[in-house]
């Protein structure tokens, strides 16, 4: 049996169908051939794992026309797919199920492209609302559909042994000479996001908060998460936290997603905006705390035990806007600086007492 695997577009919701894609592979075992169908950029988030026999690289904003939909379609029907999982809910993921001759195709029928699936599931609804699902649930319920138990939605991910050599180059060049321990912990923060600007918190907001946690911690360190787009933003946060214990990716010559999942996996504690570094955090069980804006915290939703979620209850949020409308960004600036360091320490705290020996019996 051939089951493909179309993966979404966006790196936090393809970190969030890990749990289904392990599902999928112990429930079929050797029994099955699995392909992910991956934008090519974040195949290498998959590395590490041992999941899938075989990747159709597939993006159909790329320049490269082999990246594209007419050769990713081409690629599936020259070998036959009997099952295909969609977890995208687009119209184009099912049109390339479809025209890619899938004979099983397993997916949400929203988007109008019910009568392009073979296997159409429907979203719960209150009246004519449609109710949030978060995408490792959403995933999940395709595997269920082709008659795979359900698991626990625990991310996984996977660094190599080039990714945590990489690693420790950085953190040796950005701090000589310092190693991380129960009273040396290494801060990860992350304020970047694809999706747009209304996620983010800003750098002085995390300039202060470096501030704190260091002040807690003066043996500490923090790492400012960056890619390649966001080099200037993670300079601009160092530079005003003004203090040789804060660095960043930011002068990296290549900012891989293997550097960025072992920095994350090596994180005490990871700040993050509800992006796709949060997502991998929660991977490799990293204690994290997630600053949410106009985002529906349910959609990102998955078995991380150690997670604070920190929102601010307000009319207007979450509004799920690229930009806020209102122009005022309440919901994002509302989270003060104060707040999200007691977050931090408590979480470090409540983590660091449970991973602590017991004492010996006298």
């Amino acid at each position: 049996m051939h089951i493909a695997v179309i993966l979404p577009r966006w790196v936090g919701d393809l970190v969030m169908s890990t749990p289904m894609i392990r599902a999928v592979r112990q429930h079929y075992g050797d029994r099955a051939r699995l392909t992910a169908v991956v934008k090519p950029l974040y195949a290498e988030i998959l590395d590490g794992t041992n999941w899938f026999d075989g990747i159709i690289p597939y993006d159909r904003r790329s320049r490269d026309v082999g990246n594209r939909f007419a050769a990713a379609a081409a690629a599936l029907r020259a070998d036959p797919v009997d099952i295909a999982l969609l977890v995208p809910n687009s119209l184009s993921s099912a049109a390339l199920a479809w025209w890619g001759g899938c004979r099983r195709r397993v997916g949400y029928a929203r988007h109008g492209r019910r009568l392009l699936l073979t296997d159409p599931l429907f979203p719960p609804r209150r009246g004519w609302q449609v109710e949030p699902l978060s995408t490792t649930q959403h995933a999940m319920d395709l595997a269920e559909r082709i008659g795979v138990p359900p698991q626990p939605l625990q991310l996984e991910l996977a660094t190599t042994a080039a990714d945590e050599a990489l690693l420790e180059s950085v953190i040796t060049r950005l701090f000589p000479g310092w190693a991380t321990g129960p009273d040396a912990p290494l801060f990860v923060f992350n304020d970047n996001s694809a999706y747009g600007p209304a996620k983010a918190w800003g750098g002085n907001r995390l300039a202060g908060l470096a501030r704190k946690v260091l002040e807690a911690f003066p043996d500490g360190r923090v790492v400012v998460h960056c890619g390649p787009g966001d080099r200037e933003e993670a300079r601009a946060v160092v530079a005003a936290a003004g203090d040789p214990r804060v660095g960043s990716l930011a002068d990296e010559a290549a900012l891989p997603f293997g550097l960025s999942k072992a920095l994350l996996r090596r994180a005490a504690v990871v700040v993050t905006t509800d992006s796709g570094p949060r997502h991998i955090a929660a991977a490799f069980a990293t204690p994290t705390v997630v600053l949410h804006g106009p985002m529906d915290p349910r959609l990102g939703m998955s078995d991380h035990r150690h997670l604070v979620e920190l929102r601010r209850d307000l009319p207007c949020s979450p509004c799920g806007r690229r930009t806020c409308p209102l122009h005022h960004h309440d919901c994002m600036t509302g989270l003060t600086v104060d707040d999200v360091a007691s977050a931090t320490l408590g979480l470090l705290a409540e983590t660091t007492s449970a991973h602590r020996p017991a004492p010996e019996n006298v």
